[in-house]
């Protein structure tokens, strides 16, 4: 069927969205949507700003899903993927290896912190978790330990989408449609300081009561039973959870004492995202895996990661034990030589010291959002950030159901975006907008989504 598509060009563009409609089934999508409406269609990207069919620019103010970290429009990252196609475009690390899946593992075995020496590579997050979880089942079963297969996380936070993941991810109304899931995956709650139940006023006592609520959960579940504790360094869903001060110190402790599993689910946060290599890192936890994804291609090819410690991988390297476990396209060459050449502009560039130089300055900027009725909250860290909206700024009372609905997807998500700003509003949780531009952002682009997010955010209050 093959039509062009040309930057510009309205017929085009309607064509492109016709086709769509008919034969794209877009992700985490109300299909019928779009049943008189066009498809928003993105053909090109450089830098912080994508372009759609009719050439009109957007600020991508989350950095495509949190994953472009190095900017869009990159020539070196397409020119190491043709490259590699060229030599290897595609050979399994099924028993066998190749050179760029070698050297990346290698080189992510650096970055990473303690003995986190071993890769296991997927194509994306919820692979990523996915192995985690199969593999801390198989690690205690090998160790003498053959009960311990629950796994513990947090209310509204999201891990994926495969069966297992989303067993694991806290959002009830993702997992409904597909349940029964696997069985085993407790929650406890987060650390959204702003709507604490106890200890609001300060964060290091409501950090340590958040933690000693994974302690509870072992203990009611039994140790005996539970395999791993799998966290976000900063919650996502529900609008960046920061942790509180002392959380993971005392999250790392009660993991130890009970022998469970530490998973830092790093799919958003690890590369950049927050000033660092591995969010661990920033919070001052060594975990016993590090799950990934997104960031470390920057989006231009799919690759993941499960990033384990020599102790949970020892005794899979002793007799003939093996970890069943894989995927085709897992360590994929062409994905490989991207993940290396992105790396290489980080270290070129100095993008993790960038974010870290100007992160008081995105929340400074986001923080004048303050005065305006409507916003209650502004958190994060690094280039990631959630605004919380509300109805109230005095009680922090915030919108029914059906108000959300008609605020987010009335109204917000389509009013930002013909505004220029490519963006996140959602109701993971309470009304949320979200925004994880490029690393590569400076002031100019704090600024400009400060200003589009006023005026439709000044609008928005009076629709209420």
């Amino acid at each position: 069927m093959g039509n062009a598509i040309t930057v510009g060009n309205t017929s085009e563009g309607t064509s492109l969205s016709k086709t769509a409609t008919d034969h794209l089934w877009m992700h985490f999508t109300r299909m019928s949507s779009y049943e008189k409406a066009p498809v928003p269609t993105i053909v090109r990207g450089e830098g912080c700003y994508v372009y759609d069919t009719e050439g009109k620019r957007y600020l991508d103010g989350l950095a495509g899903l949190f994953v472009v970290q190095a900017g869009h429009g990159r020539a070196e990252l397409a020119e190491a993927a043709a490259k590699q196609g060229q030599e290897l475009g595609f050979f399994p690390i099924w028993s066998y290896a190749h050179p760029k899946a070698v050297e990346l593992a290698e080189r992510l075995a650096g970055y990473a912190p303690g003995d986190l020496n071993k890769v296991f590579f997927t194509t994306g997050g919820g692979e990523a978790v996915e192995t985690a979880w199969k593999l801390a089942k198989q690690y205690h079963k090998l160790t003498g330990n053959p009960m311990k297969h629950k796994v513990i996380s947090r209310a509204v936070a999201y891990h994926g989408t495969p069966q297992g993941a989303l067993s694991i991810t806290g959002l009830p109304g993702l997992k409904a449609p597909f349940e029964p899931l696997v069985p085993g995956a407790h929650k406890v709650p987060n650390t959204n300081i702003y709507r604490a139940p106890i200890h609001g006023d300060d964060p290091e006592a409501f950090g340590r009561w958040a933690a000693d609520q994974i302690e509870q959960q072992i203990l009611f579940e039994g140790p005996e039973t539970v395999a791993a504790v799998f966290l976000e360094p900063v919650q996502n869903a529900g609008g960046c959870f920061p942790p509180p001060p002392g959380y993971f110190a005392r999250v790392r402790e009660i993991c130890d004492k009970y022998g469970v599993l530490l998973v830092s689910d790093e799919v958003i946060c690890a590369f950049g995202r927050l000033g660092t290599m591995f969010a661990c890192d920033k919070f001052g936890y060594v975990p016993d895996i590090i799950t990934c994804a997104k960031g470390l291609t920057s989006g231009y090819s799919p690759l993941g990661a499960a990033i384990i410690s020599d102790r949970i991988a020892e005794p899979f390297w002793e007799g003939d034990n093996t970890f069943l476990h894989g995927y085709t396209f897992g360590g994929h060459p062409v994905s490989s030589a991207v993940a290396l050449a992105n790396l290489d502009i980080f270290e070129r560039e100095g993008l993790n010291q960038h974010v870290l130089d100007n992160e008081g300055a995105f929340y400074s900027t986001l923080s004048k959002l303050h005065d305006l009725p409507i916003v209650g909250d502004v958190r994060g860290n690094g280039y990631f950030y959630g605004i919380e909206l509300v109805k109230d700024k005095n009680t922090k009372e915030t919108f029914t159901e059906e108000e959300s609905e008609r605020l987010l997807q009335g109204f917000l998500s389509e009013a930002l975006f013909e505004n220029g700003l490519y963006c996140r509003a959602d109701d993971r949780g309470d009304p949320v907008v979200q925004l994880a531009p490029p690393l590569v952002a400076d002031q100019k682009i704090f600024d400009e989504a400060e200003q589009i997010l006023r005026s439709v955010l000044t609008e928005a209050w009076t629709k209420l």
